[in-house]
């Protein structure tokens, strides 16, 4: 497919801002994709509608779409329902990426009951499979994802020791569809050791898009420094 060869060794930024984040807004989300255009990436993740449909007026770059919604009692949030998969589809972004986790889900069915949904009603979209351990990546092909994301590694109660680079060496290994590095792949020492571990394309997000924690990064060392100091 032609966005999945466009995406083949590339970087994709993610550029999202939660509610309680300073740069929650999706005017600034749409300059932050901009920005990540001028720097040389070929695709957008991205979440909520409105902030898509913003990030659209300023950049022509593929977008990987997600709704977060959360449920009380459930860990699932990432495109958790066929809610926000009729809502991204609608919008037209052109991959759909979800919570493909063995979690329990709101809806009540079961991960591959929830992408025999998803193909019913749309069969040609692609959709990503955000995944946190590599049973659940090898599960995601079995049941017809198009891509596979190591973006849950860690963030799940049961993945706590797994590592995102060896999850991906791992995958790539295993899968025969795309694999995509996401999550903790920080620097570009990570993210260049990705592809060179055989992921298709890499998404970074925090490192690049929120100041909040890029900021805390430099504080924290210079703090360190100090603390040295006192001691000696």
């Amino acid at each position: 497919m032609r966005i999945l060869d466009n995406m083949k060794g590339k970087l994709i930024v993610s550029c999202q801002a939660l509610e309680d984040e300073p740069l929650h807004d999706a005017y600034i989300m749409s300059k932050m994709a901009l920005a990540a255009k001028q720097g040389g990436a070929a695709g957008i993740r991205a979440n909520t509608i409105k902030d898509i449909q913003a990030i659209k007026h300023e950049v022509d770059l593929p977008i990987i779409g997600i709704i977060k919604n959360d449920h009380p009692d459930y860990n699932v949030f990432i495109t958790p329902t066929m809610t926000e998969v009729d809502a991204l589809y609608q919008e037209g972004v052109d991959i759909i990426a979800f919570d493909a986790t063995s979690q329990k889900r709101p809806s009540g069915n079961d991960v591959a009951s929830f992408v025999a949904d998803i193909k019913a009603n749309y069969p040609d979209q692609l959709l990503m499979a955000d995944i946190s351990t590599a049973e659940e990546g090898l599960n995601a092909e079995r049941i017809g994802v198009d891509l596979v994301a190591s973006t849950l590694a860690g963030y799940t109660p049961y993945s706590s020791d797994v590592q995102p680079m060896q999850l991906v060496k791992e995958l790539t290994e295993q899968l025969s569809i795309p694999v995509i590095a996401e999550g903790n792949f920080d620097t570009p020492e990570k993210a260049q050791g990705a592809i060179k571990a055989g992921a298709h394309a890499v998404v970074v997000g925090s490192a690049i898009t929120r100041p909040q924690i890029i900021t805390k990064q430099f504080n924290d060392a210079v703090e360190n420094v100090n603390r040295r100091e006192v001691i000696e």
